[in-house]
């Protein structure tokens, strides 16, 4: 960790809308984290195999619900088949353009397989617990891929739009039963030219420590901000 002082890029007030706002502690970590945005343009340069490999590995560090690991990735850079993709997704253009298309799959048909494979059965999966807990642990992976593929120069965008014919999204995969794509991640280089920055987000309440209610103090002891939204100060584009 990393104290604050007057040299400091003020990162945080870019992402808070305030140019006065600034972190007390910070380290290479989160100022990287500052620094996100979404990309939606990138150059043809094709991802490599080892850069792959490196944030699936990345993906596979996030925490997971009983070590379950309830997720899978699907990675894609056939044209064709982006295209495909593409159009059942609100036809978006940088699916295409990106020379990788990664949908990440909540995935509770591993365990079946396992279950059948030791003649056990398997009755949890059928609550909504389970489908929770698959969902929850691919959203864990993907934004853990979304930091390391970022700290290796590349961008991304996340793509819920997937979700909009989840059938025919399993057929094109081929995913097997017991399995659903929660969102997709186009990936690639940043487009240099591409007009985005980093988008602020809801101002930050003052500082404070939780307390617990009581019925003297019924109020939390951190109200929500009240402030207005957007902050006058918040950047463009």
């Amino acid at each position: 960790m990393t104290l604050t002082d007057s040299t400091t890029p003020a990162r945080a007030g870019v992402r808070y809308g305030d140019p006065d706002f600034a972190l007390e502690a910070t380290s290479p970590v989160i100022e990287h984290q500052l620094r996100h945005r979404s990309v939606r343009a990138f150059l043809p340069t094709p991802v490599t195999e080892e850069e792959l490999r490196a944030v699936v590995a990345a993906a596979s560090s996030a925490s997971t619900s009983s070590n379950l690991q309830a997720w899978s990735v699907v990675a894609v850079t056939d044209p064709e088949r982006k295209r495909r993709l593409s159009d059942l997704a609100a036809r978006q253009e940088f699916i295409v353009e990106a020379p990788l298309f990664l949908v990440w799959v909540a995935d509770l048909d591993r365990g079946h397989r396992l279950a059948q494979r030791n003649g056990e059965p398997l009755d949890a999966t059928a609550y909504l617990e389970s489908t929770l807990l698959g969902v929850i642990d691919t959203a864990l992976a993907a934004q853990n891929a979304v930091v390391a593929l970022e700290s290796l120069g590349l961008g991304s965008v996340f793509v819920g739009a997937v979700r909009n014919h989840p059938e025919e999204f399993a057929g094109e995969l081929g995913l097997p039963p017991h399995s659903v794509a929660v969102f997709g991640l186009a990936v690639g280089h940043p487009d240099p030219t591409e007009d985005a920055g980093v988008k602020p987000r809801l101002p930050r309440p003052p500082s404070c420590t939780a307390r617990p209610t009581t019925p003297a103090r019924p109020t939390p002891a951190c109200p929500r901000t009240t402030s207005a939204w957007p902050p006058t100060t918040a950047p463009t584009g």
